[in-house]
């Protein structure tokens, strides 16, 4: 207020100098100060009060709108309304985001199996965290992404975002759900769906097949060497196959692996033709054989060689048809499904009779209709380019609907050893050949009259590093078994003497005892007669 003083008393003075406007326009900025002046320190707090309780009341209403609509508007249609606002006030987004789940309905998802491959080969350097896992036989290292991740693609003049999202399942066991979020203008939706979409699943596939590791699935697996929760639902846990068995190590008989070689590569080339007679792309196979004959060592070298995945299921662990829909619905295409011991699983159809003759609840649920329903009925058409491999022991064992064509195609008679078997294992196994080897003929010999398995075979070839000693083992051994074989016949052979012999015995006894019961009847009737 002082300086205020001071400046009103100074005089306005037009300066000889100055234009006139220039004294005119500081006259206008004096008169504005002393306006400026004129507000005392009261007015203003009066205006700061007002403004606080205009403030207050509007609170106040405000809250006490909120608890009658609260009281009086129903949940359902305040959330109606909330959503409302936020549509009309939430400004519109160019963006649009595309959702791909890991499994679509039962089976797994192509686009989310693609995504995860291509990306492997997008990571950025702004990426913060990634998983890296090899195993031995991998060429190059596998990596993926966590959760959260995201990875910027682009496609001609479109920029697209990936990102990797993982939400915790509703169930308590449920586990995690997995799906990847694709972001990019709506403007080119068409060219996302139309080019980039199938350009990413084309390049997985390439990339698939520069390191393509075949992998052993099974129920029953702890572990997944990629998802440890592969193993809900019907899904399974899988390790890298790594069996060295391939056609050449097969110690079969030439023709018969020339035979299945064959097969093979012309049910590869049919999938026109599987289409045009109206069946679906499969095969089945079934191998038959005392144990030791390499009939899991066969599965293993047609997996080797058509690079196909090797599902293993044991029927055992089923406990229903729609469980083993579940399982079957969640392979691959290109894959084999094993099932071993056909023969052992019969067990479960037998049980389930008992309990039905035992009007027992059937708490298994496996029935043979529905193994027979998933192997050649209608759900056996989804997927393509399957193989089917039983094995069994004993073949009379097997149920006659599940031998028929269309369920086992193929019938391989995994037999015992033969001469070009066990050729094939001395060149594998010693690296010799039959010229000049004085042990070979006899072997032959012996071979043609022993039964001995490649597996028993084989054991003797390794006992030594000495091609000799291994031979002269070899001949000791099969000299053993032809004797064991002998034995065993005579015991037969006497065995069965004997029971003849002690059957007729039985019958004369049966016979006496029948006669002197007709004569001790007929006596009686005698001394009634007497009296």
């Amino acid at each position: 207020m002082i300086l205020t003083r001071r400046v009103l008393r100074w005089p306005i003075k037009q300066s000889p100098s100055l234009p006139v406007n220039t004294c005119f326009s500081s006259g206008i900025a004096f008169d504005s100060i002393k306006m400026a002046a004129m507000f005392s320190s009261s007015e203003i707090s009066k205006t700061a009060s007002s403004l606080f309780s205009a403030y207050a009341s509007f609170a106040g209403s405000m809250m006490l709108v909120r608890s009658v609509a609260n009281e009086l508007i129903p949940h359902q249609l305040r959330s109606y309304l909330y959503s409302a606002f936020r549509y009309f006030f939430t400004p519109l987004s160019p963006d649009l985001t595309l959702a791909i789940d890991e499994r679509c309905g039962m089976s797994k998802n192509q686009v989310y199996e693609a995504a995860e491959v291509y990306l492997s080969t997008r990571i950025s350097p702004k990426t913060e965290r990634l998983k890296l896992s090899k195993t031995r036989k991998q060429k190059h290292f596998t990596i993926g992404l966590e959760k959260g991740e995201l990875v910027v693609d682009g496609f001609e003049d479109v920029r697209l975002t990936w990102r990797f999202v993982c939400t915790e399942g509703q169930k308590p066991h449920g586990g995690e759900k997995k799906h990847f979020e694709l972001s990019f203008n709506k403007k080119h939706k068409d060219k996302v769906l139309d080019f980039y979409l199938p350009y990413v699943l084309l390049k997985a596939e390439e990339i698939k097949k520069q390191d393509k590791m075949i992998k052993l699935y099974s129920r029953q697996c702890p572990f997944s060497c990629e998802d440890d929760n592969e193993r809900r639902g019907g899904s399974w846990g899988s390790i890298i196959l790594e069996h060295p068995a391939t056609f050449d190590t097969l110690a079969m008989d030439p023709a018969l692996k020339k035979m299945i070689i064959d097969d093979l590569e012309m049910f590869l080339r049919r999938n026109a033709y599987y289409k045009k007679v109206g069946k679906a792309w499969k095969r089945g196979y079934l191998l038959y054989g005392p144990p030791g004959t390499g009939k899991s060592s066969l599965v293993a070298a047609m997996a080797n060689y058509l690079k196909f995945d090797i599902y293993d299921l044991g029927l055992t662990s089923v406990r229903s048809d729609a469980e083993l829909r579940r399982t079957l619905l969640s392979t691959t295409n290109r894959s084999i499904l094993l099932i071993e011991d056909i023969d052992c699983s019969s067990e479960v159809l037998e049980r389930q009779m008992r309990n039905k003759n035992k009007k027992l609840p059937d708490k298994t649920g496996l029935t043979l209709s529905g193994i027979l329903n998933c192997i050649d009925g209608l759900w056996s058409s989804c997927g393509d380019e399957r193989i089917i491999v039983f094995t069994t022991n004993y073949k009379d064992r097997i149920d006659p609907a599940l031998l028929r064509p269309g369920r086992m195609d193929l019938h391989i008679n995994m037999s015992y050893c033969t001469t070009d078997g066990f050729r094939l294992l001395a060149s594998n196994y010693l690296g010799i050949s039959s010229k000049h080897n004085p042990f070979f003929a006899e072997i032959d010999s012996l071979l043609n009259s022993t039964e001995a398995t490649p597996a028993e075979v084989a054991e003797e070839l390794m006992k030594s590093d000495d091609p000799n000693i291994a031979l002269q083992g070899l001949v000791n051994f099969l000299k053993r078994k032809r004797d064991e074989a002998d034995d065993e016949t005579e015991n037969k052979a006497t065995g069965c003497g004997e029971v003849d012999s002690s059957v007729r015995r039985l019958n004369a006894i049966v016979s006496r005892v029948k006669r002197l019961k007709t004569n001790v009847d007929q006596r009686k009737i005698m001394m009634r007669k007497r009296k």
